[in-house]
């Protein structure tokens, strides 16, 4: 890379260079993968290791952000403002957050011309990529094993208004040069999918490189992903490509208005109910009923659609509500038990 054209190769755009004085002495540089405790960063300079400790502890910083480093380029000083950010719920009872990736423009959706396509998982990705700013793009791998992926691809193209489609096999370069469009010079792109899809084999075919995978369980084809930090590879055509390990469990959080751009002809219908806070059950005037009785949305379609927003309600509530909620019901238990005590008491 070229001194001159090294931060647009990273993926710089005219958003970072807003945020950026060149006076101030610091330097750009992009999160190219993240471990426990350290980063490694590449810059105009070249790559760098660093210490997440201090103030770089405490910025959320993720792979795909784009951070400011001092002058000896031995520390974080700063984090910029991302245009994209996917996340989900972080394992546990608490409401946190995991940090997935930043700065990603393309979010290829990965799944396979097998049992493991799933419509409600699909659903569920699209929201995220929504959310996330990134543009989604279906790739259904494993197309070669099947008489068809016509039906793959069909069931996957009504799932959100014009989303993109693609069925190959991972492991032709030819096939897969259908995705290159995607990741030209400056370009990030991202992969979600569960394990034993493909995602490693298209990754191993988009980067030229080889990542180790295991082999897919024929009882139940499945494989298990070797993947277990972020990191971000050089595409031939210039561009990044960050992997993230296998993810069957995404939760959603704060994703309302990406579920109703995936489920647009729901929510559309849902503005034509006769009450605004219509729960399209068994209210009169529903327009979202009336839409599956006479055959024009499917019922389970909506059942996912009302399934996800629950979910995302319930994710989407801060730790303190949670508590306060949980407090609320245990209060609620000790009244009951305490009535029930005195009626016993009362009976002797």
């Amino acid at each position: 890379m070229g001194p001159m054209e090294s931060l647009q190769a990273l993926g710089w755009r005219p958003g970072f260079q807003s945020q950026f004085d060149p006076a101030s002495g610091l330097l750009p540089a992009r999160v190219m993968a993240v471990q426990r405790g350290r980063v490694e960063v590449a810059h105009e300079n070249g790559m760098t290791q660093i210490d997440l400790s201090g103030k770089a502890a405490t910025l959320g910083i993720t792979v795909g952000d784009w951070v400011l480093l001092d002058q000896n380029v031995t520390a974080i000083r700063e984090r910029l403002e991302r245009f994209a950010l996917f996340q989900r719920r972080a394992a546990g009872t608490g409401a946190g957050r995991q940090l997935i990736a930043a700065n990603v423009d393309t979010l290829f959706v990965v799944t396979s011309a097998n049992r493991d396509f799933n419509e409600a998982r699909l659903e569920r990705y699209l929201a995220i990529a929504h959310d996330a700013g990134a543009f989604p793009v279906i790739v259904i791998t494993k197309a070669d094993t099947v008489d068809s992926a016509a039906p793959f691809v069909g069931a996957a193209s009504r799932l959100a208004p014009g989303v993109l489609v693609e069925a190959l096999d991972a492991r032709d370069p030819e096939a897969v040069e259908v995705l290159r469009p995607w990741c030209e010079t400056g370009q990030t792109v991202a992969l979600l999918g569960s394990s034993g899809v493909g995602k490693s084999t298209l990754i191993n075919t988009l980067t030229g490189a080889h990542q180790e995978t295991t082999a897919v369980r024929e009882d139940d084809q499945r494989g298990r992903h070797t993947t277990t930090s972020r990191s971000m590879h050089r595409l031939p055509q210039g561009g990044w490509l960050i992997d993230t390990p296998g993810m069957r469990e995404l939760q959603l959080v704060d994703v309302a208005d990406a579920l109703d751009d995936v489920f647009a002809e729901v929510a559309a219908l849902a503005e034509r109910c006769r009450f605004s806070d219509c729960a399209h059950d068994a209210e009169p005037g529903c327009a979202v009923q009336a839409a599956i009785t006479d055959g024009t949305l499917d019922a389970d379609r909506l059942r996912r659609y009302r399934k996800l927003l629950s979910e995302d309600r319930r994710n989407s509530e801060t730790l303190a509500e949670r508590r306060s909620r949980d407090k609320q019901f245990g209060k609620l238990i000790k009244s009951v038990l305490s009535d029930k005590r005195k009626g016993r008491d009362g009976n002797h």
